[in-house]
């Protein structure tokens, strides 16, 4: 694509227009390239991709740029605090759960030793 032209966007509803008319009337990418003048058939096939996996809404997206794979975003405070309230509660529970296994574990072998 030339520098300095802008890249050309379509509205949502183009968008599903095309999918919809593409699968209706079983149009090939080719053919729908050619009937609603679009460059390039990777742009109807990632807009069928879309269509299929989430629903027209999700041509109404706006996708341009890449995605963030930095850092997650910020919990709110009181999310954190459940989060970590809920870890304490595990952490505490699993300590438990391996003592009770200790002493189960103890006296069978104790009951074990009394049956010799």
């Amino acid at each position: 694509m030339p520098k300095g032209k802008p890249k050309k966007q379509f509205t949502g509803e183009f968008k599903q227009q095309v999918v919809e008319k593409l699968r209706s009337e079983g149009l090939s990418y080719k053919e729908a390239m050619q009937q609603f003048n679009i460059s390039g058939h990777n742009s109807i096939q990632s807009w069928e991709r879309i269509y299929l996996e989430e629903g027209p809404e999700g041509l109404y997206i706006e996708r341009r740029g890449r995605g963030s794979k930095g850092r997650p975003s910020k919990l709110d405070k009181r999310a954190e605090e459940d989060l970590i309230g809920e870890n304490q509660r595990l952490r505490a529970e699993n300590e438990y759960l391996k003592n009770l296994q200790a002493l189960v574990l103890e006296s069978e072998q104790h009951r074990h030793k009394k049956r010799r």
